[in-house]
């Protein structure tokens, strides 16, 4: 193996949970997401859920949590949104915008950072399962499902290869 061929290997520190402070209403917020993914045939698939309102696809996401790291708040928001069980990675795959419905009239500018999920088991019961559904698609067909233009590119070159050194 070449050192071109080589898997990418992230060094650094690990990441240590959030302490949390508040914040004004108008200031851009961070969420964190989770990218949930499975292997079958030896190729990817990324799970997508519904959004609440909307219906639209998404990928789990909700703000940072007191105590928890941001892969640990991702893999938390996987479980509650999706029934996701699995090992969340400490490593951002990237971030997109998007502006969340807060009200009838009122949208709050975010930035969600993206986390891996390995997931190990779908569970059948879970918090809100009765208000998504949740589907399995290739890389590219979920990329395709999507809105966020940034959360499409993430979607679409992700390759859970390079989570392993």
């Amino acid at each position: 193996m070449t050192e071109r061929d080589r898997p990418i290997s992230v060094q650094g520190p690990k990441q240590l949970p959030i302490a949390l402070k508040g914040a004004r209403k108008t200031d851009v917020r961070s969420q964190f997401a989770a990218l949930c993914f499975r292997i079958r045939k030896g190729e990817p698939e990324i799970l997508l859920i519904t959004s609440r309102g909307s219906q639209r696809w998404i990928i789990p996401k909700g703000w940072p949590m007191a105590e928890k790291t941001p892969a640990q708040a991702a893999l938390q928001e996987a479980w509650e949104e999706a029934g996701v069980k699995g090992t969340a990675y400490d490593r951002c795959l990237g971030l997109f915008s998007y502006k969340k419905d807060i009200g009838l009239k009122e949208r709050l500018p975010c930035i969600a950072l993206v986390y891996p999920v390995h997931v190990s088991a779908l569970e059948k019961k879970y918090p809100e399962k009765k208000q998504r559904r949740r589907k399995w698609f290739s890389p590219k067909k979920a990329a395709g499902k999507v809105a966020e233009p940034e959360l499409k590119k993430i979607l679409k070159t992700f390759d859970p290869r390079l989570l392993t050194a």
